[in-house]
């Protein structure tokens, strides 16, 4: 029987280009956006600790990882190894709950551009306002924003993977800049105190639920490192040094938010920053702090670096959104369409207008609704972490003396621990996001947006599953994996 048709995506990212898409994206906009909700969670030191834990936790995970794109050096990412270690329907399953979370965070670092409008030009942005949302205006200037960055940034991911590459290590760049020169200011300025960082944790509250709340964030603040296998086959360098980007980017990306928790914690007494930011209703209180001890220089400095992480994030997450439909389209689970690549620039261009397209719905139902959908979809970013962790666990061996014949089985004990060490967090993850007394449990509409993308999920795939399922084991393996044989 005649193989149907594989289309391939170019090799031209280079190994620091692949680096600053995991790095931007893990951080976009949270690390400047964030860091008061996340202080008012869990107290600073909370923060800080519940950050650099989940941070040590991906790194973990990102052993297996590694070991999966070293060997299956193939876009698709979870959706690929889900479909290697459990087969067909656990892969659309991976593949269905990641897709909604690549392109939630597209929707929202969107919308994060809105909302720096709206602190650096208030009354500008007020001007049209349309309704309210959840306690939250929407503004037609704020949904002009959001939109024209929507679309800008599909154009550059259309014109090319290298150019969207090289473009993501510059904003990079100029990120960690604005973080450096922001902690410079609270060094070398007066008013920012190591004392105002007292106390250390949520005083209400006790300091393994603090930690926990935030430690349960992780696959949402690092979902970006994941971005790497979706970019794996279009590597120009080999697969093997995938894992040390996966470190280098987790590191860097922690501290970076370890970074902006710390300044902003010091700039005044935690507690009363929180109270005067509530007093002021105010729509971004990081932004407040670093203008109390910067003033409007500061105020412009992280303004450049919250925009050069929004432009990571919708980059880095447009790439992933795009490369994961592609992969599922050449896999015949979605429409033919998916798997077009464009005449000229020899990318996923559907992928890339599908996820423009969609996200443009998101900015008219304001930033709060748009929050709890995210909430949500850090659950499918968990269930993606359980398949590769998994798959790659069942790749390693113990012993010598439990390896079978097959070439992919790796005698690697301390590996294997670590998938398994990858496994339980995963499912920690899922515990500590769905069971209600969990101090970091879902809220009641991040479980209805949850449910209802679920419902979709089942319906999608009763009308999909006769195609994809009538496929041949070695041509579906063919056609995900470009082999025959696992």
């Amino acid at each position: 029987m005649e193989k149907r048709e594989r289309k391939k995506l170019e090799r031209s990212l280079k190994p620091h280009w692949v680096w600053a898409i995991a790095f931007g994206s893990a951080i976009g906009w949270g690390a400047f956006v964030l860091p008061t909700d996340w202080i008012s969670q869990a107290g600073p030191l909370g923060v800080v600790i519940g950050i650099l834990l989940g941070a040590a936790l991906m790194m973990v995970i990102g052993v297996s990882y590694g070991f999966l794109i070293e060997k299956f050096p193939v876009t698709g990412g979870e959706f690929a190894y889900a479909y290697i270690g459990f087969g067909r329907k656990f892969a659309f399953i991976a593949g269905w709950f990641l897709t909604l979370g690549y392109i939630c965070i597209v929707a929202l670092n969107a919308s994060a551009l809105a909302l720096l409008a709206k602190f650096l030009f208030p009354d500008f942005v007020r001007t049209g306002n349309l309704y309210t949302v959840a306690g939250y205006e929407v503004s037609i200037i704020q949904i002009a924003v959001a939109s024209i960055a929507l679309i800008l940034f599909a154009f550059l991911n259309i014109r090319g993977a290298s150019f969207s590459g090289r473009t993501q290590f510059v904003f990079s760049l100029i990120l960690i800049a604005g973080i450096t020169l922001l902690a410079l200011g609270a060094i070398f300025t007066e008013g920012p105190s190591v004392q105002n960082i007292t106390p250390a944790f949520k005083p209400d509250q006790a300091a393994i639920a603090s930690i926990l709340s935030i430690l349960a964030l992780a696959p949402f603040a690092y979902v970006g490192f994941d971005n790497i296998p979706q970019a794996a086959e279009e590597f120009k360098f080999e697969p093997k040094k995938a894992f040390g980007l996966i470190i280098w980017s987790l590191l860097a990306a922690g501290l970076a938010y370890s970074a902006m928790i710390l300044i902003t914690a010091s700039t005044m007494p935690w507690q009363q920053l929180l109270a005067d930011i509530e007093a002021s209703n105010s729509v971004w209180g990081t932004g407040d702090a670093i203008e109390s001890y910067m003033g409007r220089i500061g105020v412009f400095v992280i303004g450049i670096a919250v925009t050069m992480g929004i432009f990571t994030g919708l980059n880095g997450f447009y790439i992933s959104a795009s490369r994961l439909t592609f992969a599922m389209g050449r896999a015949r689970i979605l429409p033919n369409m998916f798997r077009k690549l464009h005449s000229k620039y020899h990318t996923p261009y559907v992928g890339i207008l599908f996820t423009m397209v969609v996200c443009l719905i998101a900015p008219w139902f304001g930033r709060q609704a748009l929050l709890w959908v995210v909430d949500m979809s850090a659950t499918g970013v968990a269930i993606a972490y359980f398949f590769c962790t998994a798959t790659a666990y069942k790749f390693f061996r113990w012993s010598p003396s439990q390896a079978s014949k097959s070439k992919e089985d790796v005698v690697a004990p301390g590996k294997k621990l670590l998938s398994l060490i990858g496994v339980i967090s995963a499912l920690g993850f899922l515990v500590l996001l769905l069971f209600p007394g969990s101090p970091a449990s879902l809220g009641k509409e991040s479980y209805m947006a949850l449910g209802i993308w679920i419902l979709i999920g089942i319906i999608f795939y009763a009308f999909n599953s006769k195609r994809y399922n009538s496929i041949d084991q070695k041509e579906m393996n063919y056609l995900i994996l470009e082999r025959e044989e696992i």
